[in-house]
């Protein structure tokens, strides 16, 4: 699976996205994350990617042009030969089965059904805003959804991107060892995950739940299920809502 993250600050998102189980995904070529540096794609002499807001405000917004020509050059990075316009203002064709996200704090607010939906898709792009955002014009020319991962704002949408492309990456096969490793923890049923436990079998007093030790797994999956219900009515019963319980 590929991603495209157009950021003012590469080297923040491959310093988180270069690490662990992501970095030895992309190593072994399941996953190809590119970034591309807004900045390089500015035509002023200074390399400037802002401008003062219309209408007043305080801060910078970041202005149409430097994001269309990386835009631009995303799509036209591994495009067939013959398919790349010479205008400037033509864009090449996406390629099917790609979406393009912007990081904000007014989109729907990211979840892991939206992390499995993303997962199905073929390529990824991501858009990350910075100062006080990006110009509207721009947004509604490239961007096919706005996508917020809480209620809060940050500095840039560089962690974010990160999260974001961490969450879905996890979901791709070859990624994790076993599909088990994302298919029974939290929010993959609606619930909370169950609590986890390893050796020593008493570590500061406190005893393994002893049908965890019993090798009876009709019992463990019992005890989780319900270890699950209690945790989630307990911390996240919106998550519960009006559904049934899983049985």
């Amino acid at each position: 699976m590929r991603f495209d993250i157009m950021t003012l600050f590469p080297e923040l998102v491959e310093t988180v996205l270069g690490e662990s189980i992501i970095g030895r995904a992309r190593a072994a070529g399941i996953l190809d994350i590119r970034t591309y540096n807004i900045r390089t794609y500015s035509d002023d002499k200074r390399h400037r990617v802002d401008d003062t807001p219309y209408g007043g405000g305080r801060g910078m917004l970041m202005a149409p042009p430097p994001i269309w020509n990386c835009y631009r050059a995303v799509l036209a990075d591994g495009a067939p030969e013959g398919t790349v316009p010479d205008d400037p203002d033509l864009l090449p064709p996406k390629p099917a089965n790609t979406r393009v996200l912007y990081m904000s704090p007014r989109g729907t607010t990211f979840t892991q059904k939206k992390a499995a939906e993303l997962a199905s898709l073929d390529r990824v792009i991501i858009l990350c805003g910075h100062y006080e955002g990006v110009d509207e014009r721009v947004l509604e020319e490239i961007v096919d959804e706005e996508v917020s991962i809480g209620d809060y704002v940050l500095t840039g949408g560089e962690i974010p991107a990160c999260i974001v492309t961490d969450s879905i990456s996890r979901l791709v096969p070859g990624v994790l060892a076993l599909p088990e490793c994302y298919e029974n923890e939290s929010f993959q049923d609606g619930l909370l995950e169950y609590p986890q436990y390893t050796r020593p079998p008493v570590w500061h007093g406190r005893a393994v739940p002893e049908v965890l030790l019993s090798g009876h797994h009709a019992n463990i999956d019992e005890w989780r299920h319900e270890k699950s219900v209690e945790i989630t009515k307990e911390r996240r019963p919106d998550l519960l809502g009006s559904q049934d319980i899983p049985k």
